[in-house]
C-alpha cells in the first residue's frame, strides 16, 4: 500500500479511528459547545441563556438515557446508550431551551417518546422512524391532546446564521465517514432550490433575500448530515437512498411553495407536511416501503483462524435472509470493558448465499485490537449476536459474462471472497495486495481463480494460476501492467482508504467503470 498520504487519506484515517455513532456524538457535542460559547458571548439573546441551554441539555440527556434503559427493559432488549445520547442532542437543537419546569417535563417526554418509537414503530426488531423526528411529532400531538395552550414546538434553531459554518463542517465529516456524501448533497441541492423558489415566488421576496432566508432559517444542512443520512432508517441500496433524499427534500419545501398554487399544506391534526420532522418521517416510510429491513439474530457455528491475523466466523441466521454477494451486515456485540469504538461494526459477508442461512464474516485481528474484536473472537459456538438488515451496492454485474477486475487490499478481500465463492467461473481477475506473505488468507479456496498477488516478498508457494509481483504497495500503473485487458473490464476496488484512494483515479481512466468499497478500520 502507498506510503504517501494525501488529504483524503489523512481524513479517512482520522475519521476511521472512531465508529460512526461516536463521530456523530462528538460532532453534535462540539456543536453544543459552540452554541453555548456564542450565547455566553452575547451572540444570541432570549430565550437563549447559558443556564437555559445547559439545564435543557442535562434534562434531555438524562431523560433519553434513562428512558432508553427503561423501554429496553420492557421490550427485553439491550439499550444502546450512545444512540440515546445522540437522540437527546438532536432534540436539543430542535426545541427552544427553557428553565420552566413544565416545558422541561414535556421535553423529557419528547425524549421518552423518541426512544419508545424505536420499539413501538418497528418491524421485526428494526425501527422504522427517525427517533428524534418521531419524538418531536409525538410530543406535539400529545400536547394537543392534553389541551396545553403554550405548547412547545420544534423550531430547529440550529439553522441560525452564526452556526451554519460549524454545522456544515460537522455534516460534511459525518457524510464523508458514512460514504453518503452524494445522498446529503442531493438533499441539500433539491431542498435549498425548492425552498428558495417557494419563498421567492410564494411570498414575493427578492431573490437575494430568499437565498439568505432559506440558508439561515431552514435546517437543510443539519438534516442532511445528521438525520437524512441516518443508516438505520435508510433503505439498503444507493439508488433507493437517493430517492428517499428527494422525497424528504420535496416534503420539506412543500410548505414554502403551496401559496404559489393558493393551497395549504396537508395536515393531520396539529402536524402538517412541510415541517422538517414530518418530512423526515415521510421519507422514513418511503424507505420502509423500499425494503422492510429487519433485525437479525445470528448464532455462532464456528470460528477459524485463517492466518496469524485473519479469522473467519460463521453464523447461522434464525431465519433465511437473502443477500447478494458483496453486501454487508452490521453486527452488535455488547461487552464489558467496551472501548471508545463502541459495540457495533459493519462487516462484508464473506460466504456465498446458501439455503441453510449461514453467514460468514472475515476480519483481521492485529495484536492490539479493539474490544469489539476481542469480544467477537471470545464468542463460543451457540452464542448469539444481533445484526441489522443486509445492505450495500458493491455487487458485480448480473451478467456473469461481463469481465471484471477485482482489486483488494488486506481484509478488503472479503466481499470478493463471497462473490468468487458464489460464482468461481466468472471472468474475473483478482489483484490482491498483501502486507506480508504470511497474510494471504483463503489462498487454497482461490486456487482456481486468476490472481495477481502483490506483496513485498514472495510466499514460499503459490496456488496454481497465481502470479506474483514484488512491490511494497498497489498502484494503478502496476495493475495496468499486470492486467493487459484492463480497458475491457469493470473495476471493483476494496480495502483501506489509503489504498483505494491511491488506485481509484488511475483505474477510473483505464477501465469501463469503477466501484469502490472502503474498509476504514476498527
Amino acid at each position: 500500500m502507498s506510503t504517501a498520504l494525501n488529504p483524503r487519506d489523512v481524513l479517512d484515517r482520522q475519521l476511521g479511528r472512531v465508529t460512526m455513532y461516536r463521530l456523530v456524538t462528538i460532532v453534535l457535542a462540539l456543536l453544543a459547545v459552540v452554541m453555548v460559547v456564542h450565547t455566553a458571548a452575547g451572540t444570541f439573546t432570549d430565550p437563549f441563556t447559558v443556564r437555559a441551554e445547559l439545564v435543557t441539555l442535562v434534562v434531555l440527556v438524562a431523560a433519553s438515557v434513562v428512558s432508553s434503559r427503561l423501554v429496553a427493559l420492557v421490550f427485553r432488549v439491550r439499550p444502546h446508550t450512545e444512540s440515546a445520547v445522540i437522540t437527546a442532542l438532536l432534540l436539543w437543537f430542535m426545541f427552544w431551551p427553557s428553565t420552566a419546569v413544565d416545558d422541561l417535563a414535556w421535553l423529557a417526554g419528547a425524549a421518552l417518546l423518541a426512544n419508545a418509537s424505536k420499539y413501538v414503530f418497528a418491524w421485526r426488531g428494526r425501527h422504522m422512524l427517525n427517533p428524534a423526528a418521531a419524538g418531536a411529532v409525538l410530543v406535539i400531538i400529545a400536547q394537543d391532546w392534553a389541551g396545553r395552550e403554550s405548547a412547545i414546538n420544534a423550531t430547529w434553531w440550529i439553522a441560525a446564521e452564526k452556526l451554519l459554518p460549524f454545522v456544515a463542517v460537522g455534516a460534511l465529516l459525518v457524510l464523508w465517514r458514512t460514504r453518503r456524501l452524494d445522498v446529503g448533497l442531493l438533499f441539500v441541492a433539491v431542498a435549498y432550490g425548492l425552498c428558495v423558489w417557494g419563498v421567492t415566488e410564494g411570498f414575493d421576496a427578492p431573490f437575494d433575500d430568499s437565498l439568505k432566508t432559506v440558508a439561515y432559517s431552514f435546517p437543510i444542512v443539519f438534516m442532511a448530515g445528521f438525520m437524512v443520512s441516518e443508516p438505520l432508517t435508510l433503505p439498503p441500496r444507493r439508488l433507493q437512498q437517493l430517492v428517499v433524499a428527494l422525497v424528504i427534500a420535496v416534503c420539506l419545501s412543500y410548505g414554502t411553495f403551496v401559496s404559489i398554487f393558493e393551497q395549504t399544506a396537508p395536515s393531520i391534526g396539529v402536524v402538517s407536511l412541510g415541517l422538517p420532522e414530518v418530512a423526515l418521517l415521510v421519507g422514513n416510510l418511503v424507505a420502509f416501503a423500499f425494503a422492510r429491513r429487519r433485525g437479525l439474530t445470528f448464532e455462532l457455528v464456528e470460528t477459524r483462524q485463517v492466518t496469524p491475523e485473519t479469522h473467519e466466523l460463521t453464523f447461522r441466521s434464525r431465519r433465511r435472509v437473502p443477500f447478494t454477494p458483496g453486501q454487508y451486515v452490521e453486527l452488535t456485540v455488547p461487552h464489558a470493558g467496551m472501548d471508545s469504538r463502541g459495540a457495533r461494526r459493519t462487516f462484508s459477508i464473506s460466504s456465498a448465499p446458501d439455503d441453510e442461512g449461514r453467514f460468514s464474516f472475515a476480519l483481521r485481528v492485529p495484536e492490539r485490537s479493539s474490544s469489539f474484536k476481542q469480544a467477537l473472537l471470545a464468542l463460543e459456538p451457540g452464542q448469539r449476536v444481533q445484526g441489522t438488515g443486509v445492505g450495500g451496492d458493491f455487487v458485480l454485474p448480473s451478467d456473469p459474462a461481463v469481465p471484471v477486475l477485482l482489486v483488494a487490499g488486506g481484509i478488503g478481500i472479503t466481499p470478493f471472497l463471497s462473490q468468487l465463492r458464489h460464482d468461481a467461473a466468472r471472468d474475473a481477475v483478482l489483484v490482491y495486495g498483501a502486507s506480508s506473505p504470511d497474510e494471504v488468507p483463503f489462498a487454497e479456496e482461490l486456487a482456481g481463480v486468476r490472481v495477481v498477488l502483490v506483496c513485498p516478498s514472495r510466499p514460499s508457494s503459490l496456488p496454481v494460476g497465481w502470479r506474483f509481483v514484488e512491490a511494497p504497495y498497489l498502484s494503478a500503473d502496476l495493475i495496468a501492467e499486470a492486467v493487459p485487458d484492463l480497458g475491457d473490464r469493470r473495476a471493483y476496488v476494496s480495502g483501506p482508504p489509503a489504498m483505494v484512494n491511491a488506485v481509484r483515479v488511475g483505474l477510473k481512466k483505464r477501465c469501463r467503470s469503477l466501484k469502490t468499497d472502503y474498509f476504514s478500520g476498527y
